[in-house]
């Protein structure tokens, strides 16, 4: 297909198109003549992959970069490409003032957290840093935290995380497999926290809600 067809089925504009090629995010078509390349059913692919990752999840070009890069390289195994291309992905903004006492309890919560549901425990996962992240916040303002009080989000995520992985070996080839699973990552993420706001709302007005509505 032409740069106009791969426009009209992406619904990306060509000027987009054009900057993403020029960023490496997107491989050259095949060149047909001096001005005009031909693109095929991966390019509109990796296109939609790219969307997701700028425009949807609002990944900076050069992170959207890193984590093609991640996709592509065949010289790690399945799992080690998956990781290090999620993990390449932004996370929660971590905080970073508090004092030294609180990141170590904060440590402890998560490290045990995990243990309990059985999952491996990576001090130099960007997850890991974030959940410490937030759970000194939470510590640190004096809100739940207890592993107690956490269980039940890890349950809940044990059980999305099989249903998303779930999903992605839906995909048959590999690297679509991988870039199924970024741009899941990405573009669940919103549709979760907006299903956890609505179920709360819901929760809210069964409890609380005594009045006409």
């Amino acid at each position: 297909m032409r740069l106009a067809e791969l426009c009209e089925r992406s619904g990306v504009s060509i000027a987009t198109i054009k900057y993403y090629l020029r960023e490496g995010l997107l491989p050259p078509g095949r060149r047909v003549s001096a001005t005009q390349a031909e693109y095929d059913e991966e390019h509109l692919r990796r296109l939609r992959l790219v969307r997701a990752l700028v425009q949807v999840g609002r990944v900076p070009v050069a992170t959207a970069r890193e984590v093609l890069a991640a996709v592509d390289d065949d010289s790690m195994d399945q799992l080690s490409r998956l990781g290090t291309a999620v993990a390449a992905l932004p996370g929660a903004a971590r905080v970073t003032e508090g004092d030294q006492a609180t990141t170590e309890a904060a440590e402890h919560t998560a490290e045990e957290l995990q243990t309990l549901l059985g999952w491996r425990v990576v001090p130099e996962n960007p997850a890991h840093v974030s959940l410490v992240s937030s759970l000194a916040a939470l510590l640190r303002l004096g809100y739940p935290c207890e592993v107690s009080q956490l269980l039940p989000y890890g349950r809940l995520a044990a059980e999305l995380a099989a249903h998303e992985v779930a999903l992605v070996e839906e995909f048959e080839a590999p690297t679509t497999q991988l870039e199924a699973a970024v741009a899941l990552t990405v573009l669940y993420e919103p549709v979760l926290l907006s299903l956890r706001r609505l179920a709360q709302a819901e929760e809210a007005s069964r409890r609380f809600d005594t009045g006409p509505a």
